[in-house]
């Protein structure tokens, strides 16, 4: 693994028959406060019209179950969940409309947060 680091992209997707690209997770917990959760039919518009605009190449969005631990309390606290999986280039721009992508959604559910994992990946659609 440490020779995958230090190779530049290219060369690490050199004979994979892919080109350098990052996949991103974007993770959505869908319990509101005060009870409830972010519906079927809030999730659909909110996805139409704050994440495929900015990613209109193709995501795929998975529904699961999360959890994690509450920092003020240290109490774990479980949640109906979304996952959006997008893969793409890295580049400036990709990371100012996921940080857009999220503090919309932060602000329109009223959420603590909205978990981001990147990785490096090569890619061929």
């Amino acid at each position: 693994m440490a020779a995958c680091a230090a190779s530049p992209p290219a060369a690490r997707c050199a004979g994979m028959r892919g080109d350098p690209a990052i996949t991103v997770q974007l993770l959505f917990g869908r319990s509101l406060r005060g009870g409830g959760k972010v519906g079927d039919v809030a999730w659909r518009d909110f996805l139409a019209a704050a994440v495929t605009p900015r990613f209109p190449d193709g995501l795929t969005v998975l529904d699961g179950y999360g959890q994690w631990r509450q920092r003020a309390t240290g109490r774990v606290i479980s949640e109906p969940s979304t996952v959006v999986e997008i893969v793409t280039e890295a580049s400036p721009d990709t990371f100012q409309r996921l940080d857009a992508i999220r503090t919309e959604y932060k602000a329109q559910f009223v959420q603590d947060s909205v978990g981001l994992v990147v990785s490096e990946a090569c890619a061929s659609f």
